[in-house]
């Protein structure tokens, strides 16, 4: 029997001590909306579009400070240097296959020139990861209809997460993996405030959860070894903590180094980005009050990563070739081992 996807939290892993927004989701954030278009027939195309949908754009704010962060620029983060240069985020952010990813990003210049009919130069920013392991990547299946989609599905609570949108055909750390999400809430200059993260994980390593290796090796003896190429990670990460452009780049290089904490091999082709922005119009807050938010940062996405595995399931596409989903039993008995869980689904 297939095991359906579970959350981490599910299976009683639970990373840091920080509380989670109500959906533990980057939609715990006012205003950020999540929509994902999924192409999938069953056989070789494995592959979509997620849509991460900030309302303030649309509210007469035409940009949010923003900040962009490549730990390996081995990837096509359309609209990434004008980000770099300005330091605004102006157009949602779409995430899909690597082929995709000009077709995807013309669909969003179309949405933003329809907003704007007035203007002549807009940014849309677009990245990707290469799930050409499950599907067949050179069809470059997305069209404009995916993207309009994404955008316009866009919504709060719990967004899907796993094998859909832009994570339907991406692989990590040996296993089938996908679309994750979480949040925290942090005290900030007196308040509380919420960071949020979402990721498309595609990258290579060793699973490792709460310090515990879960080598596909180990759980998964039969498991297909062959690497995917282009393995990468796509980190978007949003907050209603005011910070400022440099300040969201320190957010975007913790993104980044969450990624060591479950197992990222950080290889040769592994275009690792992070994207972080914010919703606030007030002044940024002083550095000297952003370690909560630092610890934010690295906890959602540490936790988003391991959604984008635990909810994940066993996927076969292009080529026959099959991308296990991480056995939950098994992992739950070895982190059970090592003391590391608050609760045991399987006792």
């Amino acid at each position: 029997m297939t095991q359906a996807g579970r959350r981490a939290r599910d299976l009683g892993i639970v990373v840091g001590s920080l509380p989670t927004g109500p959906h533990n989701a980057m939609t715990d954030v006012p205003g950020v909306l999540v929509g994902h278009t999924t192409v999938d027939d069953g056989a070789d195309l494995h592959t979509g579009v997620t849509a991460i949908v900030p309302e303030q754009l649309g509210t007469g704010r035409g940009t949010l400070p923003a900040a962009v962060y490549a730990g390996n620029g081995h990837g096509k983060l359309v609209g990434s240097t004008q980000v770099d240069e300005l330091g605004v985020l102006e157009s949602p952010v779409v995430l899909t296959a690597t082929l995709s990813v000009f077709r995807a990003a013309d669909a969003l210049l179309g949405h933003l020139m329809e907003r704007r009919p007035d203007g002549l130069s807009f940014n849309p920013l677009v990245g990707e990861t290469n799930d050409g392991h499950l599907s067949d990547i050179r069809r470059r299946p997305i069209t404009e209809t995916h993207v309009l989609a994404a955008l316009a599905g866009a919504t709060g609570g719990l967004p899907a997460e796993g094998c859909v949108g832009a994570g339907a055909g991406t692989t990590a750390l040996g296993y089938k993996a996908g679309i994750g999400t979480s949040s925290r809430t942090v005290r900030a200059v007196g308040r509380t405030q919420t960071v949020g993260a979402l990721v498309q994980s595609n990258f290579g390593g060793v699973l490792t959860a709460l310090g515990v290796p879960l080598p596909v090796d180990d759980l998964v003896p039969a498991a297909d070894r062959a690497e995917p190429p282009g393995n990468s990670c796509m980190i978007v990460v949003a907050t209603d903590v005011p910070l400022d452009a440099r300040q969201l780049r320190r957010l975007a290089r913790r993104a980044v180094f969450a990624m060591a904490r479950v197992g990222a091999s950080f290889s040769n082709t592994s275009g690792d980005y992070a994207i972080a922005f914010t919703t606030s119009d007030q002044p940024p807050i002083p550095d000297a009050a952003i370690d909560p938010v630092f610890a934010g940062v690295l906890d959602a996405v540490e936790e988003a990563l391991l959604n984008s595995l635990f909810t994940a399931v066993t996927t076969t596409g292009v080529g026959g070739r099959t991308s296990h989903a991480v056995p939950h039993r098994a992992a739950v008995e070895r982190l059970a081992a090592a003391g590391r869980l608050t609760a045991r689904p399987y006792a």
